[in-house]
């Protein structure tokens, strides 16, 4: 019997929410504002975010879906009834739909924190409108030398998860033409996007020492690739997707994401290294997602060639489907999943939102609908 039959690895997430008005349905600097009220129900389960504009909840680790879903719920109701104690609004999107920021690298709207201050004054301009909420997943994974192994498995996926994530067709009023502008605005930064392959730990520390030396990335012992074993926890860390406004997707994009880690684990320990995938074509595929999203095609991740992103999903599901099935999730994926094919992603409903008579101001008050995960028990 493997490992992995016999204990489930917990999992923990973190979403970034925008503080919208509700009247002008533009995005509004009281984070810490929000923050304090909601510390008062949850603790230290919402935090402040790299701006004002913004807060982030996250959950304990959980051991299954269903007490991840209990957990957004939780923290995401305290996180709404603190914004609304201000006069605003949760919205779960990649990027704002309206009103943007005032340019974030003047630091007058960057969140109190020494690292999001050293940020600003390494990369200037370019954080002027790095105002972007993602969604994190977290892995139970206390071995970091294991973790790179499989961080090499889980590479090719990235932007195969970018695709199904996707929900940032709109910023500051236009529709971009992307799927996910979020990743593309974090695509011009040296430290973001996919990790360099690595065949140690040892391998990958000295790449982010080398990488904070030019000055790319602001510290070696904690980079913002989108995988990494998690500086302070003892997980794997996944941060390529963007934040996702239903809570169920949420919890099953959860469950695939630990079924893969999962999976390339055991793939680890037996032996095999992972494939070395290029960091050119990473990036490409990257593109490719971010643009088309769901509805496009892009680089599977098992052969290299060019396919449908609903077809990658099924070979995806289908590597997984073991570890799925021994942890009772494959219901949630297979949900998921048909939801995406009635529906569409978020970056979808997006623009069938803004097709309504109220345009972009209506696609704001959609989001602040579907984020809303009190009204619609």
């Amino acid at each position: 019997m493997k490992d992995w039959e016999n204990h489930a690895p917990t999992v923990g997430v973190e979403e970034e929410y925008f503080l919208v008005h509700p009247g002008t349905r533009g995005v509004e600097p009281a984070g810490a504002q929000v923050v304090a009220r909601a510390s008062a129900m949850v603790g230290d389960l919402v935090s402040g975010e790299f701006t004002e504009y913004q807060i982030e909840g996250k959950t304990p680790p959980c051991p299954g879906t269903e007490e991840l879903r209990k957990e957004l719920h939780r923290v995401r109701a305290a996180a709404m009834a603190a914004a609304r104690a201000e006069g605003l609004r949760l919205c779960a999107s990649g990027t704002p739909v309206l009103g943007g920021p005032r340019r974030v690298s003047s630091l007058a709207d960057i969140g109190d924190h020494p690292r999001y201050r050293a940020g600003a004054d390494q990369y200037r301009a370019m954080l002027d409108d790095f105002t972007v909420s993602a969604f994190h997943v977290h892995v139970h994974l206390p071995d970091k030398e294991l973790a790179v192994l499989v961080g090499n498995h889980l590479r090719p996926w990235l932007p195969l998860l970018v695709a199904l994530s996707a929900n940032s067709p709109f910023h500051e009023g236009l529709d971009t033409g992307y799927a996910s502008w979020r990743s593309v605005i974090r695509g011009r930064f040296p430290c973001l996007g996919p990790p360099p392959y690595a065949g140690s730990l040892d391998e990958h520390e000295r790449l982010a020492v080398a990488m904070a030396e030019t000055e790319a990335m602001l510290e070696p012992g904690m980079p913002f690739w989108d995988l990494r074993p998690n500086p302070r926890l003892p997980t794997i860390e996944v941060r390529s997707m963007d934040v996702l406004a239903d809570i169920d997707d949420a919890v099953a994009m959860t469950a695939l994401i630990r079924a893969l880690v999962v999976t390339a684990a055991d793939l680890v320990r037996r032996g095999d290294p992972g494939p070395r995938t290029s960091g050119e074509l990473l990036r490409a595929a990257y593109w490719r997602a971010a643009r088309d999203g769901r509805p496009g095609s892009g680089v599977d991740a098992l052969t290299g060639r060019v396919l449908p992103v609903p077809e990658q999903a099924e070979r995806l599901v289908r590597h997984v489907r073991p570890v799925l099935e021994t942890y009772g999730d494959m219901g949630e994926v297979s949900a998921f999943l048909r939801r995406l094919a009635a529906r569409g992603t978020g970056a979808e409903r997006q623009r069938a939102w803004a097709r309504g008579e109220a345009g972009p101001a209506g696609v704001v008050d959609a989001l602040v609908r579907a984020t809303d995960c009190v009204s619609a028990r």
